[in-house]
């Protein structure tokens, strides 16, 4: 059974928000419990989501999925999810460094600072928090996003529909709010 345009869009904006939302909650647990820094909303927006990783999580999942699902060898030895892995640390680092950028244009600034680590570029990317990335990317291509799929399955039509616009209305009160009226 062909599912129709619309379905397909509300279930990948569905993934877009879980993703940004699960991605907040990651910046906040490193920003609480690992750095001990104390809380501080970890997103551009007003809500609990972080928009890049909503924004990398479709990029992976667009351009991944169909090597994900092959086969690939290197003599006997299956190298197709270490494709995948180098794969998300490029997407990842990527979409990383083109948010600063965009931040810097909009902000004057972007949220992080990676001048820290070691192998950093302006402290707008490193390689330590790629790799993290490419960790984090493994588990929601091959664990997370096959049971969101399910879940939005289960879901039916219009339950998809009326959640993604539900969402979709809070997000664009969140953007008028956040670069419109604060």
């Amino acid at each position: 059974m062909k599912k129709n345009t619309g379905k397909i869009l509300s279930e990948y904006f569905l993934y877009f928000m879980m993703y940004s939302i699960l991605g907040w909650i990651y910046e906040v647990f490193l920003e609480v419990v690992v750095y001990r820094w104390g809380f501080s909303n970890r997103g551009v927006l007003f809500g609990p989501y972080c928009t890049v990783y909503g924004v990398g999580a479709l990029i992976f999942i667009l351009c991944l999925k169909g090597l994900q699902k092959k086969r690939i060898y290197l003599g006997k030895v299956l190298i197709t999810p270490v494709l995948v892995f180098i794969g998300i640390v490029v997407i990842a680092t990527a979409v990383e460094l083109l948010a600063s950028y965009i931040m810097e244009f909009t902000h004057g600034e972007w949220l992080w600072d990676y001048t820290r680590f070691s192998f950093n570029f302006q402290g707008r990317i490193a390689l330590n928090p790629s790799i993290r990335f490419g960790i984090g990317g493994m588990v929601f291509l091959y664990v997370l996003q096959p049971l969101f799929e399910r879940l939005t399955r289960r879901m039916g039509e219009k339950a998809v529909y009326i959640v993604s616009g539900i969402l979709l209305t809070v997000l664009i009160i969140d953007c008028m709010y956040t670069f419109l009226i604060r």
